[in-house]
């Protein structure tokens, strides 16, 4: 409820339009009961062989009372609508606002199909709970409460049968079918968020699908996913229409139930009978506005559980929301580490252990070790993606939870093993290091990874696809050197790179980087003789650090590390 009661909250910046939809909403929903009892006590009147001016009058008044209901209902439908998309505009922003700073982090505890499906799908959902599950409730009190009142004045036993429909069509009916209705929201949502997965994941892999042979497989887990999704959405309809049709079923006993105490009054003498016709009409009518309760149920608990899917998304939010300061743009931070302990969200392994580091400023420091021993985790939190479980992690003497996330990006040049092209062309995907790049500019920077062959109108596709791996990463770290940032932190940016243009790429990089704080990261053990210092992590724990000629001369781990890659050169 509480993840409801937050899109009520935006909601209700709306409540100019809200206000207006339920006034013209009671007025259109009364003026139709009006329409109905004037036929109903003009039809009887009839039967009397009244003056003219009577009918007249009458029929008069059934002409208004349609015209007020057309015209109620037209403003009911636009304002409640003009405040429905406002809603659902106010809901995308908001929830964009906290998806931003989670997006990292956010695409390892999500598949892309299923977070696709919520922000798409759900965010939908709750565009249903204005008209369907608030507005609805509001002004069916309203009416009944009315026409309760109205009918009161002519028989207190119809007003009570009418009271007793009121709570059996509105509240019995729907809360008994919303017990059992919610399992079958709750697959379907399911069966949403699976289908959206296995799509995504189809178009992602169809190149590897092919080349090993599994499309058919993955083809008919496709359409698995689809054929079970379609029956839980039959199933849904089924049990919707259903709801409905009992809730209908209801009101017409009831109305019933009023013809036959009005005939009992009437013959008693406690009725005029001219009334029997307009009461019997009232009760048809009013039930009417009791026909969107039966979907309420499914609406609600559709719109909760999209809320509760949405909101756990950006749970962890209230993290960053803590962070207020900002790094230093003038000069390069010093980054401590002291006893920083790690383990992701769902796993029982620790990826770095009691982690203690001094990153002078203006050094230059290499992280090396195994596959899987926490370097780029390392790397991962310092640029504040994940939060440290224990111990803590400073810049210039700034706890990392006083800095936003923004900030440290903004004084970084971060190269990754794997990043992001968009489609465009060379210019565009440079064009994102820094506002104002001249073309000479660009140009210098690609010369300095030997991509001067590359033109700047030269096209990308999506994601690179026209890229080599060598390609993707020394363009990336052109994107960097335009970037300029005092703060260096790399995760093998040459490891698609041959040994001769590695080394040409590094002896520009350090000479842009000779003034900044450098974290390299790298499987290779090649040129780091200039590194001030380099740390080898094993398992999530530094094991040995210094110098190079420290670490070769203890003749430990980083020694054997070393003689094992110049045994594989010389075998090459």
């Amino acid at each position: 409820m509480k993840d409801i009661v937050s899109v009520m909250k935006l909601m209700m910046k709306e409540k100019k339009d809200i206000l207006i939809s339920i006034f013209f909403g009671f007025l259109a929903g009364i003026a139709a009961v009006g329409l109905f009892a004037s036929s109903g006590y003009l039809i009887a009147k009839s039967a009397l062989a009244p003056p003219l001016y009577a009918l007249t009058i009458l029929t008069a008044s059934l002409k208004l009372f349609g015209f007020v209901k057309a015209v109620s209902r037209y403003a009911e439908r636009y304002f409640s609508h003009r405040a429905t998309f406002t809603i659902l505009s106010n809901l995308r922003v908001s929830f964009y606002e906290k998806l931003e700073p989670l997006a990292p982090q956010v695409f390892q505890k999500y598949r892309s199909g299923d977070l696709l499906s919520r922000i798409v799908g759900d965010v939908e959902s709750l565009q249903n709970f204005f008209l369907r599950v608030f507005y609805p409730p509001v002004i069916l009190v309203i009416v009944f409460l009315s026409t309760i009142f109205f009918t009161a004045f002519y028989s207190i036993y119809v007003a009570l049968i009418l009271l007793a429909g009121l709570i059996l069509t509105s509240f019995v009916v729907p809360s008994w079918f919303a017990a059992r209705q919610r399992k079958v929201d709750r697959h379907v949502r399911e069966g949403r968020g699976e289908l959206s997965t296995e799509v995504t994941e189809f178009l992602y892999g169809f190149r590897d699908l092919k080349i090993y042979q599994k499309l058919e497989g993955k083809e008919q887990q496709l359409m698995d996913a689809s054929t079970h999704y379609i029956k839980e959405q039959e199933q849904e309809g089924i049990y919707a229409m259903f709801s409905e049709t009992v809730n209908k079923v209801v009101s017409f006993v009831v109305s019933w139930f009023v013809l036959a105490a009005g005939a009992f009054l009437v013959t008693e003498g406690q009725l005029d009978g001219i009334f029997l016709a307009m009461l019997v009409m009232i009760s048809l009518t009013v039930f009417e506005n009791a026909a969107p309760m039966a979907a309420l149920p499914g609406h609600f608990e559709d719109s909760r559980s999209a809320a509760t899917r949405l909101a756990n998304v950006v749970r962890n939010e209230e993290w960053e929301e803590r962070a207020q300061g900002c790094l230093n743009s003038q000069h390069a931070p010093a980054i401590d580490m002291n006893g920083v302990t790690f383990t992701f969200p769902g796993e029982r392994r620790e990826a770095l252990k009691n982690i203690a580091i001094h990153l002078p400023a203006g050094s230059k420091t290499a992280i090396v070790g195994p596959s899987g021993s926490g370097k780029s985790t390392l790397l991962q939190l310092l640029l504040k993606i994940y939060p440290v479980n224990e111990g803590g992690i400073r810049f210039d003497g700034m706890s990392l939870e006083q800095l936003t996330q923004e900030s440290i990006w903004k004084e970084s040049n971060v190269v990754l093993q794997e990043n992001h092209f968009f489609f465009g062309t060379i210019r565009d995907n440079l064009l994102l290091a820094k506002d104002g790049l001249t073309d000479e500019e660009m140009k210098a920077a690609l010369a300095k990874v030997q991509l001067e062959g590359f033109s700047l109108s030269d096209p990308v596709f999506e994601k690179g696809e026209n890229l080599s791996g060598g390609e993707k990463q020394r363009l990336a770290i052109s994107r960097a050197i335009l970037k300029g940032a005092p703060l260096w932190l790399m995760d093998e940016p040459t490891s698609s790179v041959d040994a001769l243009t590695e080394r040409f790429i590094y002896d520009h990089l350090f000479e842009e980087a000779k003034d900044a704080t450098v974290v390299l990261i790298s499987h290779r053990l090649t040129g780091l003789e200039k590194m001030d210092q380099i740390i080898v992590l094993e398992q999530g724990a530094i094991i040995e650090s210094g110098t190079y000629d420290e670490l070769m001369a203890k003749k430990g781990y980083f020694y054997e590390m070393k003689q094992i890659e110049k045994n594989v050169l010389l075998h090459a």
